[in-house]
């Protein structure tokens, strides 16, 4: 059996852009009204899963207090960990550790930030989380309230993308994106 997992990406964070990785940043009023405004008219889902960082654990307990849904919480779909670059700006390394930002940009994977999170460990981890929903909720649809990243991860899978290209798919604040994932855990982006 398969299930759809629709992922929706948090909304604008009370301390900005840049690297949040593990940082558990609130929310704007802003980044509220994002994520409220990209569920109006979606699913029905059968459960809500979320990344325990209150950027999407917040709204995960609001809608499933207002749906009436189960909710649970999974640290494997946190945000990658920047270690030393967590809370900076892409402008601000640049001005700091140009060429090691750049390593990082041309392939993640190869390239690992000072103190973070191998994007390969990142991405089984990202992986074993989506596996189990697979066995645990065949037949579902499941709203995940994830990160950006997180997100990138799993779309570049679906798309077929080299993993040069991860950082290239976009996704911004309040995004929502569907993804089946078929018994062999294959992941299929579902369009419309």
């Amino acid at each position: 059996m398969t299930v759809q997992l629709d992922l929706l990406r948090h909304g604008e964070t009370e301390l900005g852009g840049g690297l949040r990785g593990s940082l558990d940043d609130a929310l704007t009023p802003l980044g509220w009204t994002q994520m409220r405004e990209a569920v109006k008219g979606q699913g029905p889902w059968d459960r809500i899963v979320s990344s325990p960082l209150q950027r999407c654990a917040l709204f995960a307990r609001e809608l499933s207090a207002q749906l009436d849904l189960p909710v649970s919480f999974d640290k494997n779909l946190q945000e990658l960990h920047f270690g030393a670059w967590e809370g900076q700006s892409a402008a601000a390394l640049m001005e700091v550790d140009s060429e090691a930002l750049g390593l990082f940009w041309a392939d993640p994977y190869a390239f690992t930030p000072p103190d973070g999170e191998p994007v390969l460990e990142f991405s089984a981890r990202v992986l074993s989380a989506v596996s189990r929903m697979q066995q645990e909720f065949s037949g579902e649809r499941v709203l995940v309230v994830c990160h950006g990243g997180v997100m990138k991860l799993l779309l570049a899978q679906a798309r077929g993308l080299p993993r040069e290209q991860l950082l290239q798919v976009p996704v911004i604040h309040g995004a929502l994106f569907g993804l089946q994932v078929g018994a062999k855990g294959q992941l299929t982006e579902v369009v419309g």
